[in-house]
Formats: structure tokens, sequence, C-alpha cells
């Protein structure tokens, strides 16, 4: 039995012209992505990927899009609904490229940092997974709903209980 939804690909094993891969999961998949994203259900998800190796520069260019309809949870009437998204990325390694390198460089804040290949491969799940958990809505909620606060308190009330309203009252 899988125990986690990856596609790993050795860096060495690829080659520079331009790859295509889909990933698409089954039910089983879904089950377990609907574990890692922490949502209701997973009812669908597809990853289109293109990766471009060029050796001489050591950059892997990855580019794509996530397809996934997933069952949430509203968190204003708590109601379960479906919400499709698309998620396009892109993407690049620098395959050459440790952790120590990056922290020995000068680097400001607009810097385009590359992402670091460990252990000499990638697991393009995990890309398309991390991409669809940052398109996703921390607060989920349905088309259309919205979170009106209503005070069980008047405005009298309200500037009575206020905590400043005691040093208002010193002022004067």
């Amino acid at each position: 039995m899988q125990k986690d939804f990856s596609y790993i690909l050795k860096i060495e094993d690829l080659a520079q012209s331009e790859q295509h891969y889909v990933l698409k999961a089954d039910k089983q998949d879904c089950r377990v992505l609907q574990d890692i994203l922490q949502v209701e259900d997973v009812k669908a998800f597809e990853a289109n990927i293109t990766l471009k190796l060029n050796r001489k520069a050591h950059r892997l260019d990855i580019k794509g899009e996530v397809k996934a309809a997933l069952e949430l949870k509203s968190v204003i009437s708590l109601e379960n609904f479906v919400k499709e998204y698309v998620v396009p990325f892109s993407y690049w390694f620098d395959t050459s490229l440790t952790y120590e390198d990056i922290k020995d460089m000068d680097l400001s804040i607009n810097d385009e940092i590359p992402d670091i290949i460990e252990n000499g491969q990638i697991d393009l799940a995990q890309i398309a997974i991390e991409q669809l958990a940052l398109a996703m809505e921390d607060y989920p909620r349905q088309d259309g709903e919205e979170f009106y606060f209503q005070s069980q308190f008047d405005d009298e009330t309200t500037k009575a209980t206020h905590p400043f309203a005691v040093l208002n009252k010193l002022k004067k």
C-alpha cells in the first residue's frame, strides 16, 4: 500500500530536452491528499508539469498547472461545498547550489533565490501539492457568504464599557 502520493525524479537521469509529466490521483491517492491538505475530501487532483534542464547553467526550470476539486467546510455556515482550483506555477532549481552556498551569499530581500535540490532528486507530486496548498484559502467559504457581526450592545453601552472610558472621565 502506497503511504503517500509522490513522483520522484533523479536529476542525473533527466535529459536536457523538455519533458512533460501528468500526475493524476486515483481514489487511494485522493484519500492521502485529503490528509495532507487537511480538507473534507479531494474529489480530483491532476498536475501537468513541464521540466527543462540546462546542465551548463545548472538550472532546472519547472512550470505547470495543478487542477483540483476539493470539498471544503465553510467557516461561516459550516456546510461542505466543492471548490475547483486551477493553479498555474513556474519556478526554478539551481542544480549545483547548496544551503551553505546560500548562507554565504550577500542577498537582499528582492533577490530571487532558487530552490535547492536535496539528495539529487525532486518530487513532482510534492511540488504540485505545495502549489495547490499555497492557493487554498485559510478560511474557506462559499461564494456569496459574508460574515456579519451584530453587537449585542447599543452605542451608549459600548461607549460606557470601553476600556478607556475611565480615562476620559479623569481627563474632565
